[in-house]
């Protein structure tokens, strides 16, 4: 990723996202160059994935309007009016449409950050965690997950992860997404 291109993303991120969230899309970013060293995957696409994988989060109803009709956007029931869970799966279709990015594996890190799915790529899985332990997370458990990632333990990373965002939403009576859970199974048995 040569500099040029990394400030004109910057440039257009800082129209996108509020300072604190783009500084957390730094961190993603850079955390995902760390992990991916470890995991061998690329570190270009990585760093790449990580600083645009927020771009549609703070997406006003018009704008995900404007792009669900625009690239004829299937959000399932759970994604619908909850920005939380859709600011992937828009953002997947906006990083093609604002950036240029056109890598198929970028495009997916970015669609499952948030939810995970089965048979995740190496990508997938380092832009899920690096979302999850970059510096400036700060929760209970957060440096055991952050041990784990940068032990050589990914899949057990990611399992812990998808245990604690399960109990979180069911502790505040709210649906979990279905791709989580297969997500979560998969590597279960993956890890057998």
């Amino acid at each position: 990723m040569n500099n040029l291109n990394t400030e004109k993303i910057i440039d257009k991120l800082k129209n996108m996202l509020k300072p604190k969230r783009l500084k957390h899309s730094i961190n993603v970013a850079n955390c995902a160059v760390k992990l991916s060293e470890i995991y061998g995957c690329d570190k270009d696409k990585a760093y790449l994935a990580g600083l645009v994988h927020d771009c549609a989060k703070y997406f006003t109803n018009d704008q995900i309007e404007v792009y669900v009709k625009k690239y004829d956007i299937e959000l399932d029931p759970m994604e619908v009016d909850n920005i939380a869970l859709s600011h992937s799966v828009i953002g997947s279709y906006v990083i093609q449409d604002v950036f240029n990015i056109k890598d198929v594996d970028i495009i997916n890190a970015v669609r499952y950050h948030t939810t995970g799915r089965e048979n995740m790529s190496i990508l997938e899985k380092v832009i899920l965690m690096a979302d999850m332990i970059e510096e400036g997370r700060d929760f209970p458990g957060v440096d055991y997950l952050r041990e784990l990632s940068f032990g050589g333990q990914l899949n057990k990373a990611l399992i812990d992860s998808f245990n604690n965002t399960i109990k979180f939403v069911i502790d505040n009576d709210q649906l979990i997404h279905l791709r989580s859970i297969s997500a979560r199974n998969y590597l279960m048995q993956e890890n057998r």
